[in-house]
């Protein structure tokens, strides 16, 4: 597939962005269950609870070691496991590990803080081998760690980085403007940790960015930062992609590759740990 039709088959979503969130939020997950790769022979996936708060649990036929928490991205007020299922279902085969993902509750109808505090019990909970978050969720991936005892791996993919601002961000690409993130931040920021931004979120970091997008300017400056603090941490931009190409892996070339380099890194330091 050419990244021209992934983008026009995401394009309904930019397309329905003055209609009410309830039908927004329909539409979000039937493009994305729509689209969904077959699960790997032999995923076994089902739904718990874990501190109180929803899951979807994926175990790849072939497991080994911790398991890990996934937190899904759509801008804090869209997406869910079941949207993300064909990303975290691949994630889980590629890792051989058990991968937690985790229903947090939606904005506006919940604050950040409390969308944090959900991903942040499950996390406590757990106790697993790596945090992996994208978009939306790749922040409160990293705020996770200024809000729990946690330490271990972090995986982000494109995430919001830092106080988006009109200077930080980079320039306007397809299904995701500097406009929308500006408006999804002003709906978060007032309930977002301030960290400092010197310091690593993590020791161990492995981050995915795609070319085409405003948050990989902010990121790869903050990568800059981390490893001149010291962390350990690996890096790769998918070419000519764009957000949110992560859920047309199995289709995109380019996203391919990236995803599965990322995927590759991850088993590496996982088995190091």
């Amino acid at each position: 597939m050419q990244i021209e039709s992934f983008i026009q088959r995401l394009a309904p979503i930019d397309d329905h962005a003055d209609a009410p969130l309830s039908e927004r939020r329909r539409l979000y997950e039937a493009l994305h269950a729509e689209y969904r790769p077959a699960d790997p022979e032999g995923m076994q996936v089902s739904d718990d609870v874990v501190a109180g708060v929803a899951v979807r649990r994926f175990l790849p036929a072939q497991t080994m070691g911790e398991c890990l928490v996934y937190v899904h991205g759509g801008g804090w007020n869209l997406g869910s496991a079941k949207s993300h299922h064909g990303i975290t279902a691949d994630l889980a085969e590629r890792l051989e590990r058990e991968v937690i993902s985790v229903e947090y509750r939606l904005l506006p109808e919940a604050h950040y803080g409390e969308a944090l505090d959900d991903c942040r019990m499950v996390v406590e909970a757990l106790a697993p081998a790596a945090v992996i978050g994208d978009s939306a969720g790749g922040r409160l991936a990293l705020d996770i760690t200024g809000a729990s005892q946690w330490s271990g791996l972090l995986g982000v993919i494109y995430p919001v980085v830092g106080t988006p601002t009109a200077e930080t961000l980079g320039s306007d690409a397809p299904l995701l403007s500097r406009a929308d993130i500006l408006s999804l931040w002003e709906m978060a920021a007032h309930d977002v940790p301030q960290l400092d931004p010197h310091t690593p979120p993590a020791m161990r970091i492995e981050a995915l960015a795609v070319e085409h997008d405003p948050l990989t300017r902010p990121l790869e400056q903050a990568i800059e930062r981390w490893r001149a603090a010291g962390a350990s941490v690996g890096y790769r931009c998918a070419p000519n992609m764009v957000h949110s190409a992560l859920h047309g892996h199995a289709e995109l070339p380019d996203m391919a590759a990236a995803w599965q380099d990322f995927c590759q890194a991850m088993h590496t330091r996982l088995g190091d740990a």
